[in-house]
């Protein structure tokens, strides 16, 4: 005796109360192979108990002529609502989902949050995996940093020291200028042209200012 309809989202059971009757899969390999393709049910494969309703046949495909309803020899099951039984599934699979996500316990053994974060961190490649790595990349760029300030304060040592030997070399020349001990002019073929321009009183200053600077506090 059946129990309950094959067809893919169909609720139907039986009951001798209601008129619907139930069919068995053709015993004729051809036939069931297209019964089976109707019903589009993934690895479906009938058994000897599996039946469908009367409710996905057609008027025209059953035998009323005798005390039982019957189908006839090359009757096919073309009535189906595939689109409620996608949406029953997708509600079904949202469901289980979020029962899945409210049971779930915290902790490294959760295999579904180590994927989640996996894919996360597939998506936002700056994002850290731990708080140790986050900490050892923050303290190599704390060291690189200081790196960087060493060499920038030994730039400006630098530039401060050529600075002044510009100034000594520009006061030297002006100077012997001054004292017709080099020839006038000199200074325009041997200093920069900003250097050469200065009067020789603005560079006195400024190599005092610098001496000044250089001089060691007591």
């Amino acid at each position: 005796m059946p129990t309950n309809c094959a067809a893919a989202g169909c609720a139907t059971t039986y009951n001798k109360h209601i008129n619907i009757s139930f069919h068995r899969f053709p015993l004729d390999p051809k036939r069931r192979k297209e019964w089976v393709r109707l019903v589009r049910r993934k690895n479906f494969v009938p058994g000897k108990h599996t039946f469908l309703c009367s409710k996905h046949f057609e008027a025209s495909c059953f035998d009323l002529t005798g005390q039982t309803r019957r189908l006839k020899m090359d009757a096919v099951p073309t009535i189906f609502d595939f689109c409620t039984h996608i949406k029953s599934m997708k509600l079904k699979s949202r469901n289980l989902l979020k029962k899945n996500n409210s049971c779930t316990p915290a902790g490294p053994s959760n295999l579904k949050s180590n994927i989640s974060s996996q894919q996360v961190l597939l998506e936002h490649s700056y994002a850290f995996r731990n708080p140790m790595e986050a900490k050892k990349r923050i303290i190599k760029l704390e060291k690189e940093i200081a790196s960087l300030r060493r060499k920038m304060k030994t730039c400006l040592q630098k530039e401060r020291r050529a600075t002044r030997r510009w100034i000594k070399a520009t006061c030297l020349v002006k100077n012997l200028e001054a004292n017709n001990m080099l020839p006038k002019g000199t200074s325009e073929h041997v200093l920069p042209t900003a250097l050469s321009n200065l009067p020789l009183e603005d560079f006195k200053i400024v190599e005092q200012n610098q001496q000044d600077k250089t001089l060691p506090i007591l």
